[in-house]
């Protein structure tokens, strides 16, 4: 069993830990460490679960699994914060996804595999695609807020309207990169395939049913350690002095994304760089494409007022992210010194953010 494997199992023990802290009362500040720990675990048994079922139904269909399945954690958070009302706490997890995604976890994977091969390579063309992917989804979310910043006076409900069409858009160009990378231009893409098939020739065709019931088991647990999670938020938050905008960029994204981000950093060691960024960079087009707009939909259907009208300083920092990654990754090739930069600017983002002055609360 590998470190990592077994560091998670060691996590799940959280679980009961977390139930015991929420119904004896050991107070918000034990909930919220206790939950947060309990959902690592639960992440990556969820991925793995996909990845089992990718084996069996095909690389088409897998792929299709791992799309959907990529970020459920971090979209079950987001949805249980979004009904409590924590719609700024929501805003800040989405762009701080795109930030820890892009710096962050390439930023680790590139430092960790150039430190043991000294230069590593991926597909340009497709690290091209992405950053086309990533450049319109910046634009899209930037549109409601330069509509509220340029048009004082202007009513909430043309900010919702706006931001639920620019939803739909960015929903349906979502489908089409998915029919882009698992259709008419998969062999783009073929290294993701290659190892779906070499880990159906590795072993024994996994049990469909087994998987699914884990997938579904971890959903619902992952479901109820984000109320547990939530619920102590605020009271949580405020003892350790931390703001709702820092929370929700640096704190949340990484108790979602923990288990996607060994995941990045474990093969970037294993010098597939390919696999590594399309987890990476991938994971981060979904949030901009997909995630955000199914909450903006969801906080319509659930009667919170959800838009993309975000925090000027918060779009700032995912354009500069953007703009850095696409810089690095336009090449197609990476070493120990570029990862270093991202994850400088990652630090320099995070203090900026730990600093910044927020007037609004966490609703």
């Amino acid at each position: 069993m590998s470190g990592k494997n077994l560091l998670f199992l060691i996590l799940l023990l959280f679980i009961p830990i977390s139930l015991a802290a929420h119904f004896l009362e050991w107070g918000d500040l034990i909930v919220f460490i206790t939950a947060g720990l309990a959902i690592l675990p639960l992440a990556a048994w969820m991925g793995t679960a996909t990845e089992e079922i990718a084996v069996v139904v095909g690389p088409t269909l897998g792929g299709f699994l791992n799309a959907t399945f990529g970020n459920a954690t971090e979209l079950i958070i987001a949805l249980v914060a979004l009904k409590a009302g924590y719609v700024n706490v929501v805003k800040a997890s989405i762009t701080g996804s795109i930030i820890g995604n892009l710096l962050l976890v390439m930023g680790l994977a590139m430092l960790l595999g150039g430190l043991r091969y000294k230069e590593q390579t991926f597909q340009p063309i497709v690290a091209r695609m992405n950053a086309a992917a990533m450049n319109l989804a910046v634009v899209a979310i930037l549109l409601p807020t330069a509509m509220d910043f340029t048009s004082p006076g202007i009513d909430e409900k043309t900010l919702q309207n706006l931001s639920l069409a620019v939803a739909v858009v960015l929903i349906l160009v979502y489908a089409l990169t998915l029919l882009f990378s698992m259709k008419t231009h998969s062999y783009l893409y073929e290294v993701g395939v290659a190892e779906t098939e070499a880990l159906e020739t590795s072993h024994e065709k996994p049990n469909v049913l087994l998987w699914v019931g884990v997938l579904l088991v971890c959903t619902l647990l992952v479901a109820f350690e984000s109320e547990l999670l939530v619920d102590s938020l605020e009271v949580a938050t405020s003892q350790l002095g931390l703001t709702a905008l820092f929370t929700g960029v640096i704190l949340v994204p990484i108790i979602g994304n923990a288990a996607e981000h060994a995941t990045a950093v474990t093969v970037a060691m294993k010098d597939k760089m390919d696999l590594s960024l399309s987890v990476a960079v991938g994971s981060s087009m979904q949030i901009a494409l997909f995630v955000a707009p199914v909450l903006v939909i969801a906080g319509r259907l659930l009667g919170q007022p959800m838009d993309l009208d975000f925090n000027p300083f918060e779009l700032v920092a995912v354009a500069v992210s953007v703009l850095i990654a696409n810089t690095i990754s336009s090449d197609g090739k990476s070493n120990w010194l570029e990862g270093t930069l991202l994850l400088a600017a990652y630090t320099v983002l995070g203090f900026a953010f730990y600093f910044h002055p927020v007037v609004d609360g966490m609703g």
